[in-house]
């Protein structure tokens, strides 16, 4: 018989102790970094840089500081959003306005400190660099704030009314993913530009419709007027529909013109029909916020093909 105690492995369920000891910390601690990454809008940093560096792909530009500053202004605006509505998103979204309560005096010093680290690298680009830099910011407090009188009783911010609403986002993004690294290339807007400009323009505005679909309670509450509110889920998957067909069909136009190769022209495709597979899940799944989140993620897929395609030498 051995001299050695038994050592009590085994849960009635058959689950190790030494196992569970080390998984569930882990877990715990996985749980909070995926709150962090989402509720300070962290995962938008990395997806926007990644558009970025789509961008310079496209146009052939070599990487440059437009990365990091996109990253920074991209936190900052997102971040400081969600400060300024942390009350209205206590309907829509409780976690994400609890995280953003207990932590409001942190993550306001970050958010300044991010825009003001991206306005000072943004000089080294020069004027031009400095002012699509100022954009996001700019935009975001035409759509946010109450700056515009009250006509009658029926906006005081450009966030309240409709397509206003998702078109400046689209605009403000779209002009500072293709402008700023252009700017710091000192290199010409071009028709192939144009192209991006478009692309990135109209699938901004779907990525931003689509999480209004979680949001048409809090959103009629405050006043706020987006797709799923004025026409409904139904009509807002059918939209995004067609907006994701018009783009496949501008993509499929610019590459017969030449305008894009063929390893982007194949990449944004894959991207579409990706988008294309989410928009019919609109108004059709309880987990309408992680639709959103993964509306965001087609521009990894986008950028997975791309570089699987150039390594693999198409």
């Amino acid at each position: 018989m051995s001299s050695e105690p038994r050592r009590l492995s085994i849960y009635s369920d058959g689950t190790d102790h030494q196992y569970s000891q080390f998984v569930s910390p882990l877990l715990t601690h996985l749980e909070r970094t995926k709150d962090v990454l989402i509720h300070t809008s962290t995962y938008l940093v990395f997806i926007a840089m990644v558009q970025v560096a789509t961008v310079m792909a496209a146009l052939s530009i070599e990487p440059n500081p437009a990365l990091a500053i996109i990253g920074l202004v991209t936190f900052a605006v997102y971040m400081g959003d969600r400060i300024a509505d942390v009350d209205t998103d206590e309907v829509s979204n409780p976690g994400q306005s609890s995280f953003v309560r207990r932590h409001e005096s942190v993550l306001s010093v970050l958010t300044a400190a991010a825009y003001g680290l991206a306005i000072a690298i943004s000089v080294l680009g020069g004027p031009v660099a400095l002012g699509v830099t100022l954009i996001p910011g700019a935009f975001w407090v035409l759509y946010a704030s109450d700056w515009l009188p009250t006509i009658g009783s029926y906006f005081k911010r450009l966030k309240e009314i409709l397509v206003v609403n998702s078109v400046i986002v689209a605009l403000a993004w779209a002009i500072s993913l293709v402008f700023l690294p252009l700017a710091f290339a000192d290199a010409a807007f071009t028709p192939v530009a144009a192209v991006i400009f478009f692309y990135y323009f109209l699938d901004t505005f779907v990525n931003t419709e689509i999480p209004n679909v979680n949001d048409v309670e809090a959103d009629e509450a405050i006043g706020v007027s987006t797709l799923p509110v004025v026409f409904g889920v139904d009509r807002t998957r059918q939209i995004a529909y067609g907006l994701d067909i018009v783009l496949v069909g501008f993509v499929v136009f610019a590459y017969l013109r030449g305008l894009l190769g063929s390893i982007l022209t194949l990449a944004i495709l894959v991207g579409l029909g990706y988008a294309l597979v989410l928009a019919a899940f609109v108004g059709r799944t309880e987990h309408e916020s992680r639709l959103g989140i993964a509306g965001e993620a087609k521009h990894l897929v986008v950028m997975a093909v791309i570089l699987a395609l150039t390594a693999g030498g198409f």
